[in-house]
């Protein structure tokens, strides 16, 4: 169950009109591209996607599932909006929620296990393993953790363990943490488990329907065995222009954690059909990622450019992310930002953060 349906309010004007697992990243891809693709690679084929927040383009883009091979007669993709009962719409008011409203979808498979995943990551992970540490540990949930630096761990849900890494306290974004294993948002949960502390969540009317508030203190109370996953390779939650802009510089990396052209692990993708793109005579580029249709006549260093964006002459783009369609006109200079998608730059703009020089430039639609 992958919730994608969050208003990512943090990432400004790229979300205004757009869901945040539905943002432009890398160069070619979209953010749920990452936890799409980690199923796939995965061996999962029933994937129901949870969406509500300005949902069209995120639905079109999902579609039948085909790009990630989840386009199944049995199982694949099923995109599961909020629906009208006879009371009227319910709206997804928290995590919980979200899963509880469908305990139906869940009940038609007869799932010996669920995991329930976020779409606004950025990661790869085979969920498989997870799976096989769950069962070998007779867990009633697993919940994948990692290890953040300690100045970062009071904007985290916190695992408190002992030295089995059975969970013993859960702190949500604690002042002085005692720990620095945060929850990434994955869990694995018993069904039967799952469908019995959703329904008691429900019941409660001082319950805000959030499995970090509410489900996992409630099950941690009741003696429910909880243990950490612990995970090791690259994870970035991308929920802030900062943290969006870090993850695409550090594609660009020579030693990356998250490699793209590892062909054992893709990043599948739906991608519209580009020429080649075009580097013109006098154009330099260099440590970049330039996807198809560009037409690159300026300069071009360490930045991530998507597909159809032009560059003009005389140009220079710097530690930056163009996002689809964007138009840099002649003599623009553009350090350190992200340009959104269909955005005109006119000749002769300078963009670069003004007073911090760690700070991150945001243009777009609405800004």
């Amino acid at each position: 169950m992958l919730l994608a349906g969050g208003k990512g309010s943090r990432l400004s004007a790229l979300t205004k009109n757009l869901a945040k697992p539905a943002v432009p990243f890398g160069g070619k891809y979209r953010i749920i591209d990452f936890t799409l693709s980690n199923c796939a690679n995965s061996g999962i084929e029933t994937v129901g996607i949870l969406t509500q927040y300005q949902p069209l383009e995120l639905h079109n883009y999902i579609g039948i599932g085909n790009a990630w091979d989840l386009d199944r007669v049995s199982g694949g993709v099923t995109v599961l909006p909020p629906y009208a009962e006879s009371s009227g719409v319910k709206w997804y008011t928290g995590t919980a929620s979200a899963i509880y409203q469908n305990l139906n979808y869940l009940s038609q498979y007869e799932p010996e296990y669920v995991l329930i995943l976020s779409g606004d990551h950025i990661y790869k992970m085979d969920y498989s393993k997870m799976l096989d540490y769950h069962i070998e540990k007779e867990a009633d949930v697993s919940i994948s953790v990692i290890e953040v630096p300690w100045d970062e761990a009071s904007r985290f849900g916190i695992m408190n363990t002992n030295e089995e890494m059975e969970i013993v306290e859960f702190e949500e974004k604690p002042q002085f943490p005692r720990s620095n294993l945060a929850s990434m948002g994955i869990y694995i949960f018993n069904w039967a488990i799952l469908k019995e502390y959703l329904e008691m969540d429900a019941r409660n009317p001082e319950s805000s329907n959030d499995f970090g508030k509410d489900v996992l203190p409630l099950l941690l109370d009741e003696g429910k065995k909880l243990m950490a996953y612990p995970f090791e390779g690259y994870w970035k939650d991308v929920g802030t222009v900062k943290s969006l802009w870090e993850a695409n510089m550090d594609l660009l990396r020579d030693e990356t954690s998250l490699n793209l052209n590892d062909r054992n692990w893709r990043i599948y993708s739906v991608n519209p059909n580009e020429p080649p793109q075009y580097i013109a005579e006098k154009a330099k580029v260099e440590e970049s990622l330039i996807n198809e249709g560009c037409v690159i006549e300026g300069d071009v260093k360490h930045s991530v450019l998507f597909q159809g964006v032009t560059v003009e002459e005389g140009s220079m783009v710097i530690d930056s992310v163009v996002m689809p369609g964007a138009k840099i006109g002649k003599n623009v200079v553009i350090e350190r930002a992200i340009v959104g998608s269909e955005m005109v730059i006119e000749d002769g703009t300078i963009i670069r953060p003004e007073k911090n020089v760690d700070d991150v430039v945001l243009i777009a639609e609405g800004k």
